[in-house]
């Protein structure tokens, strides 16, 4: 049993090592000089440390405080929209008899097999006319069609797994269905309501393709909108390496952090209504 451990201690550390590596060569590669991260071939460690990187891309267009405000404000705005939307939904879907809610529920988790990038033009279309393109909200209201299937999934199992007696006796006290959803379930399936709101945080910070059709304004872009732009901003028209790892490296930070600080919601989250 104990050589059985360390083999499996040695596969994970493996494992481990193999994942971090492109994380940790890119922070290097935002390090480095900026003739030493063009050079070629490259070179894995940085001959001497630099910030010069990080100055171009602070500097760069708008200035990368725009940028960072940009997918922070479209982050919130996506979560709070996901949860205003899902909250309720699942929550009926889940305790309320409403007569042919099992197909309703398989019908709204059939857009999670539609690929929205198919979506997109029509939704542009439909955005221009309403003047949402060039917009937060806007490009939030993507992010939240993108989320909705699967967070709908999450709470309603969620909401389903909580004892019918809570309910029951929160009714007896004299408890409406908005103070049951309030004072009962929201407090029962907060792993859930976690999980939800960190999977849209990570899903609309880092989403490109949406950003970059429904924004036309520099002042608009995102992070992953500025970061493609960057690749192409040498005086001789190739890529600036060095600007673009720092960029990626800046990017990772929130995801990384956020995970870390709330990492024990996932599985606790992801398996809430699985078993009861």
């Amino acid at each position: 049993m104990r050589r059985r451990g360390y083999l499996v201690g040695a596969v994970c550390l493996a494992l481990c090592a193999v994942m971090l590596m492109p994380l940790l060569a890119s922070v290097l590669a935002s390090l480095k000089p900026t003739a030493e991260a063009a050079a070629s071939p490259p070179t894995y460690l940085p001959g001497a440390l630099s910030l010069d990187s990080y100055q171009r891309l602070w500097e760069y267009q708008q200035g990368l405080p725009v940028y960072l405000f940009n997918s922070l404000g479209t982050a919130m705005l996506t979560i709070l929209f996901t949860l205003l939307l899902t909250v309720p939904a699942a929550y009926g879907l889940a305790r309320f008899p409403v007569p042919g809610k099992e197909l309703l529920f398989v019908v709204l988790l059939l857009a999670l097999i539609v690929p929205y990038q198919a979506l997109l033009t029509p939704m542009f279309l439909m955005f221009a006319k309403l003047g949402l393109t060039n917009s937060l909200i806007g490009l939030a209201v993507v992010h939240t069609a993108i989320q909705l299937p699967f967070s709908l999934y999450v709470l309603r199992n969620s909401f389903a797994a909580v004892p019918r007696e809570l309910e029951e006796a929160a009714i007896m006290d004299g408890a409406s269905s908005v103070q049951s959803l309030r004072r009962v379930f929201l407090p029962a399936t907060v792993p859930a309501t976690v999980t939800v709101a960190l999977f849209a945080f990570i899903m609309s910070w880092n989403e490109f393709l949406g950003a970059l059709v429904m924004m036309s304004k520099s002042s608009k872009f995102t992070l992953p909108v500025v970061l493609a732009a960057a690749r192409t901003e040498t005086s001789l028209g190739g890529t600036d390496w060095g600007m673009l790892q720092a960029g990626i490296t800046i990017s990772i930070i929130p995801c990384v952090g956020v995970y870390l600080l709330l990492q024990r919601y996932y599985v606790s989250g992801l398996m809430s209504g699985a078993v009861k």
